[in-house]
């Protein structure tokens, strides 16, 4: 097929919406991938179209905190090495204050994780890099030889090339999409200024532009169009001389917010430390009406002029060059999501729409392969559970809230960003009904999923006395912690707490096909007694992570899924998008109508017997069991089960009885000592002495359940989606297998203790990298204290020469190497290995 002039094919099994490097790079994956009949539309003309990715810096450094971001971006490089269109010149990455210094420490520990070579150097070692860098102004730099300069516009030109050259793709430029037609919540036709294209799939692809077509449809990309500016100056004579487009390292000013990069004769200067500018799609001004292009937006002067200060302190020995001034300047915009992530997969609003947005040149080709990946086997190769479309709740969808998270967010794109670090904006969105009694007891919020979670309760400081919990003796060890929480463990293990757990999303799903239809999704059996409660993973198609969650079975034709409240909006697609066309299952999202409060501790027992007059014995409420009873005239339904390790329940109650609920747990509970505890105890420290695995941490997409120890003794006889994978992983043996470790000693060069927040890497004796037979580094996916074992610990698959208990290892952190044991090989948890205390 060739590319059309003046009207476009009449069907097409897909149908790509802007023809930037994501746009075009799905083109080329899908028709690599076998895919035909592929149609690829932009507005603008061909090759530069008008979008971002026409006025991009078009650098890339590799490294990232995030191993997705960062997979994404090696992929990406990798494409643009194979079609010739990138220039490896290296980037430094710059601090001027001792907080930067740290963080590139950190950054260190990252590219160890990631397999990415780099180093920390000193002022003078930047200068000799990058010799026009006034080297007093700086006090440390970070290295990465392989940070490049690639050039998308050649690099889409060749994708659209080899997939014509296919026979699989027309090409329609200058082309205006006027609208989507759907039938029951599907696409079934996109239309044109050139005519109609009957089609079931979708993909938008068209950056700053995407809501607008999505709202075509009647669905959602929840982002914001934003101004980054940018200025050329030159001509400068030292770089002109080079007579090439890059001969120096990229610099990135990263405490100024700023980088600066040879472009030829010129310095290019970008900046992120100017005031939030945002644009509505809708105001983003036509091709005609763009001076330069529509993304090229005029320059303010005004919001630059400090910035330009702070290029001239660092490059001034070149940009005071006589003859040398601003060349080029513009506010050009790219994409702004609510937690900064790219939007990619399916709409969970209609089906057969699919957004690839708010993706930088650095990931482009990467995520253009995911995608094709994604629509052809339903799994790609990355796992892309933090930038999956179906991850935001309703209310995250809404303009309001896309744009206040990225007013906060802009700054941060050069930020400092601790790993817990909470948003400000948009809060106490979902309050439980303990809410107010939790503000009474100085409870500190975290969010998850827009609900308000106490992490900790200022109300329990006096227990950190009591049990004399140390502190952590380095700011960023402490922040976004508190002592209290190990308190708060200690008083569980000995009393009881009392844990806010209304966050968890909730299905109930049921109709004469439930059974079925759950036993598809699941990997579990879930064909048990009434009552009874099964812990399951839910498998992609590849084998790896989907979710993993509980179900419980209430009636033969009637089950209620419980998932964690962070992953509830993209398990609630997931189930829905796979429902039986024959009407035979119900689903419904109940997360609403159910507040729940869990109880745990060795006096729970005792707590919930004076709580209500239904039997509570473990005669008659035996471990993973759900029975309805009633809690001071509240009905509740009871379930007996424990992610934290003790005796315990969780208490599910209609939502507006929730304030009684808490009275009634809280009475019971003052001649027993209990107290509230926050997540830290649920989500780490008990979890953590349980060895219990946790979703987008442990679990994900590019590990399966033999690796992560959760595969069951028997394959149930049903068809479940990924059993074929499952099965076969079975057969072939871990390549890595899910570890706990304990830190053996903490105490860094300076003689303070340090701790590994998670992301490091984990190293042999001798420091050098562990590498699985599948090309996976090893790495930390949770770390945090164990109260009641006294260790810290860690997680982390290890290949199986290394997984061996006793084994002597090695965490990098902050620059720093720390010795580690295997503690413990599998799903056997460190702390009361027999399930004594919650079983009996």
């Amino acid at each position: 097929m060739s590319t059309a002039t003046s009207n476009v094919p009449s069907s097409a099994d897909v149908v790509i919406i802007g023809a930037g490097i994501v746009g075009n790079s799905v083109a080329y994956h899908l028709a690599e991938l076998g895919w035909r009949n592929i149609v690829l539309l932009d507005k603008g003309p061909l090759p530069d179209p008008g979008g971002s990715t026409g006025h991009a810096s078009n650098f890339i450094f590799p490294v990232d905190h995030s191993k997705e971001i960062t997979a994404l971006t090696l992929e990406s490089m990798r494409q643009y090495e194979k079609l010739g269109t990138i220039t490896t010149c290296g980037g430094i990455e710059v601090a001027r204050n001792e907080e930067r210094v740290e963080e590139l420490k950190r950054r260190l520990a990252s590219s160890k994780a990631w397999g990415i070579p780099s180093e920390l150097i000193t002022p003078e070692r930047v200068q000799q890099l990058v010799p026009f860098v006034d080297p007093s102004i700086i006090l440390a730099g970070f290295w990465t030889p392989s940070a490049a300069v690639v050039d998308p516009l050649q690099t889409g030109a060749l994708m659209r090339e080899q997939a014509i050259g296919h026979g699989a793709l027309t090409v329609s430029a200058n082309t205006e999409v006027t609208g989507i037609t759907t039938e029951r919540g599907r696409v079934t036709a996109i239309h044109t200024d050139k005519g109609d294209i009957a089609t079931d799939r979708i993909v938008i692809a068209c950056g700053v532009w995407s809501p607008r077509i999505a709202r075509m449809a009647g669905a959602h990309i929840p982002l914001t169009p934003a101004v980054h500016q940018m200025m050329d100056v030159g001509p400068i004579p030292e770089l002109a001389d080079t007579g090439t487009e890059i001969a120096y390292p990229i610099v990135r000013d990263m405490d100024a917010l700023m980088y600066e990069r040879q472009s030829g004769a010129d310095l290019e200067i970008g900046s992120y430390a100017h005031r939030p500018i945002l644009h509505e799609p809708d105001e983003i001004p036509s091709i005609e009406a763009a001076a330069l292009s529509p993304t090229q937006l005029p320059f303010t002067q005004d919001d630059f002029d400090p910035q330009l200060e702070d290029a001239l302190e660092l490059f001034g020995s070149i940009l005071n060059e006589p003859g040398a001034g601003v060349r080029h300047a513009i506010n050009g915009l790219l994409s702004m999501t609510p937690d900064g992530s790219p939007i990619l997969g399916e709409s969970p609003e209609v089906g057969g729409l699919w957004s690839a947005a708010a993706v930088w040149i650095k990931e482009g080709p990467g995520v253009g392969r995911m995608m094709a990946e994604w629509m052809t086997t339903g799994t790609p190769e990355i796992d892309l559970h933090g930038a999956d479309i179906a991850r935001f709740y309703p209310h995250q969808r809404t303009t309001h809230h896309v744009v206040a998270r990225a007013n906060e967010g802009f700054n941060k794109i050069y930020g400092i960003v601790h790993p817990r670090e909470q948003w400000e904006s948009n809060r106490r969105q979902r309050l439980s009904p303990f809410y107010t009694r939790e503000v009474e007891r100085g409870a500190v919020f975290f969010e998850v999923g827009g609900w308000e979670r106490p992490h900790w309760y200022e109300s329990n400081r006096p227990l950190v006395d009591e049990f004399g919990v140390p502190d952590r003796p380095h700011e960023w060890d402490a922040r976004w912690w508190s002592p209290i929480t190990n308190a708060e463990h200690l008083a569980m293990r000995e009393r009881a707490a009392m844990i806010d757990l209304t966050a968890f999303a909730q299905f109930d799903v049921s109709g004469p096909g439930a059974l079925d239809y759950l036993q598809y999704m699941v990997m579990a059996q879930v064909d048990k007694p009434v009552g009874r409660l099964i812990y399951t993973p839910v498998l992609a198609p590849n084998g790896g992570f989907r979710s993993d969650l509980t179900i419980v079975r209430l009636g033969d034709d009637h089950f209620r899924v419980i998932t964690g409240g962070a992953d509830g909006a993209r398990d609630a697609f997931w189930f829905r998008s796979h429902l039986p066309d024959d009407g035979s299952v119900a689903f419904a999202d109940i997360t609403s109508a159910v507040c729940t409060l869990g109880l745990w501790g060795p006096r729970a027992r005792d707590i919930l017997a004076a709580a209500t007059p239904d039997e509570v014995s473990n005669e008659a409420f035996g471990f993973g069991t759900a029975k309805r009873i009633v809690i001071d005239g509240v009905p509740v339904m009871a379930l007996r089960v424990s992610y934290v390790g003790d005796l315990g329940w969780e208490l599910h109650a209609p939502f507006e009885h929730g304030q009684h609920l808490w009275d009634a747990i809280a009475a019971a509970g003052e001649p027993h000592g209990i107290v509230p505890a926050g997540i830290g105890v649920y989500g780490t420290t008990g979890r953590l002495e349980k060895g219990y695995r946790l979703m987008g941490a442990e679990l994900d997409s590019e590990y399966n359940a033999v690796e992560a120890g959760l595969a069951l003794p028997k394959v149930k006889s049903a068809d479940f989606i990924g059993k074929e994978a499952y099965v076969a992983a079975r057969e072939s043996g871990p390549a890595a297998t899910l570890c706990t470790l304990t830190v053996d000693d903490h105490t860094s060069a300076s003689g303070i203790a340090r701790y590994p927040q998670g992301g490091e890497p984990i190293l042999a004796r001798d420091g050098e990298r562990i590498v699985d037979r599948k090309g996976r580094g090893s790495y930390v996916t949770s770390a945090g204290t164990a109260p009641s074992l006294g260790k810290y610990l860690l997680m982390a698959y290890l290949p199986p020469e290394h997984a061996v208990e006793g084994e002597r290892l090695l965490v990098e952190y902050m620059a720093e190497q720390y010795p580690v044991t295997v503690a413990r090989v599998g799903r056997t948890p460190l702390f009361d290995p027999d399930d004594t205390r919650m079983k009996s």
